[in-house]
């Protein structure tokens, strides 16, 4: 059956039956499990069009794998088009630009950077894909400063559901461009980003960590420090109960923790001088803030890098207010001991309140917060959605009028997918997915609207 399309293409084509189809196809989370007709590992855009075409031809749905990091539900059929391969990164020094493959990591953007004093503007994590992640939004360590990492994306190249393959900036496809920067799903298989990037002479940053008899006054006292929080500095607040693991370091080891992520790119006596008064909000278990290579960003948050299972549940607010605090300490404070092993507080706004020249389709610039939780303990998931709904029920009054769809939890929930987007962005991205694919060949999540299957990736 996929003879014809092995001699199109110059990456392999594999079937359930052939060694390197579950590699292929794994995830960061172990617990979801593809299973499609074909994968395709293409190592050029040339190999995706070939892909699309057969898929096309056939009658089956196109699904698109990057570094997998994201919520992804199971998908049982049709073609798989899995684009790690692509994972090139090349630095424009001069022009500030770097050229992404589409399966490249973020981590893998930050080293080819950081040599030449440039940072990429991403996410918490060094493994997540570089192009979902853009394709999103970005919610990073320095968004209030910096703004979106979707707000960086100069260009890119797509393979679009037609199997047609268009260059696409703010001259060339401009509606496709504004949709890429924050419209995820079915508009086509990004090949390569075309990524702007900031100049970053120095970074003061990391993380200030208080032991669980202090988490409730940290948390109150960051929640009010936001207030009046400038927007040079991005700060966040992450409780965390650390399984009794040998891997663990021992300050954390089995214990409760209260982290105060921090970062300001900018001079060390300015930093310094911004963060002295969260040194104070009680005696430090760690103090890991100072100033920071760029080639090190991804520790201030310290996300895992080794794949587990997760369950997520994550929201945008208005405020931080008495309520939610209230809310988060219940579920992960002192004395907790619901299915969420993580609760995390992220300060926005600022400059991702802000839209692009030309505008974008992201959602979410009027988060000010966002509130995620997480369990990565498979023996608590089964009471993971009744805690997560009794959460949203409770904090409802405290969300804004849209989401994010990087920040709607795993697995996608349909009523969340639809939130992540206002009405009318909702409406213009179903009108480009219809114009550039439209056979409804590539597959979107329900809830997201569009022509393709509903489906998620």
């Amino acid at each position: 059956m996929a003879t014809s399309l092995e001699s199109s293409v110059a990456g392999r084509v594999l079937r359930p039956r052939d060694a390197g189809y579950a590699e292929a196809l794994a995830v960061f989370n172990p617990d979801v499990h593809h299973t499609p007709e074909l994968v395709v590992e293409a190592v050029s855009a040339p190999d995706v069009v070939a892909a699309m075409r057969y898929a096309t031809d056939r009658g089956l749905p196109v699904d698109v794998l990057s570094a997998g990091h994201g919520p992804a539900p199971a998908i049982r059929s049709g073609v798989v088009i899995a684009v790690r391969r692509m994972e090139r990164v090349t630095v424009d020094g001069s022009r500030r630009i770097a050229i992404v493959g589409g399966g490249a990591h973020a981590g893998a953007v930050v080293a080819a950077a950081a040599p030449l004093g440039l940072a990429p503007i991403t996410g918490s994590s060094p493994v997540v894909g570089m192009t979902g992640l853009l394709l999103g939004g970005g919610f990073g360590p320095m968004a209030r400063s910096h703004g979106f990492a979707s707000d960086y994306l100069l260009g890119a190249t797509v393979v679009t559901g037609a199997a047609e393959v268009v260059e696409t900036d703010a001259e060339r496809a401009p509606d496709l461009f504004w949709a890429l920067r924050g419209g995820k799903f079915g508009l086509g298989v990004v090949t390569e980003l075309r990524v702007r990037l900031a100049e970053m002479p120095a970074l003061y940053a990391g993380s200030l960590s208080f032991a669980e008899d202090h988490i409730p006054n940290v948390l109150e006292q960051w929640a009010r420090w936001t207030e009046t929080a400038g927007s040079e500095v991005t700060t966040s607040a992450a409780i965390v109960h650390f399984p009794p693991f040998d891997a663990i370091p021992e300050p954390f080891r089995g214990r409760r923790v209260v982290s105060l992520r921090f970062a300001h790119p900018g001079p060390a006596e300015v930093g310094e001088r911004l963060a002295r008064p969260l040194r104070a909000f009680g005696p430090l278990l760690v103090d890991d803030l100072g100033p920071l290579p760029l080639s090190e960003v991804a520790r201030i948050h310290n996300d895992p890098t080794t794949p587990m299972p997760t369950a997520i549940a994550a929201h945008l607010l208005s405020a931080a207010d008495a309520r939610v605090i209230e809310r988060v300490l219940r579920e992960v404070g002192p004395g907790s001991d619901g299915p969420f092993g993580v609760g995390e507080l992220r300060h926005v706004g600022a400059a991702t309140a802000r839209d692009v020249p030309g505008g974008s389709a992201v959602g979410g610039r009027s988060g000010r917060f966002v509130l995620t939780f997480i369990s990565n303990n498979p023996a608590r998931f089964g009471a993971f959605p009744a805690a997560a709904a009794s959460v949203k029920r409770d904090l409802s009054p405290s969300f804004v009028d849209e989401g994010n769809i990087n920040f709607v939890g795993d697995p996608l929930p349909a009523d969340e997918v639809a939130h992540a987007w206002s009405e009318s962005t909702r409406q213009r991205l179903d009108e480009i997915r219809q114009k550039y694919d439209p056979r409804g060949v590539l597959a979107v999540p329900a809830g997201a609207g569009g022509n393709g299957t509903a489906r998620a990736r």
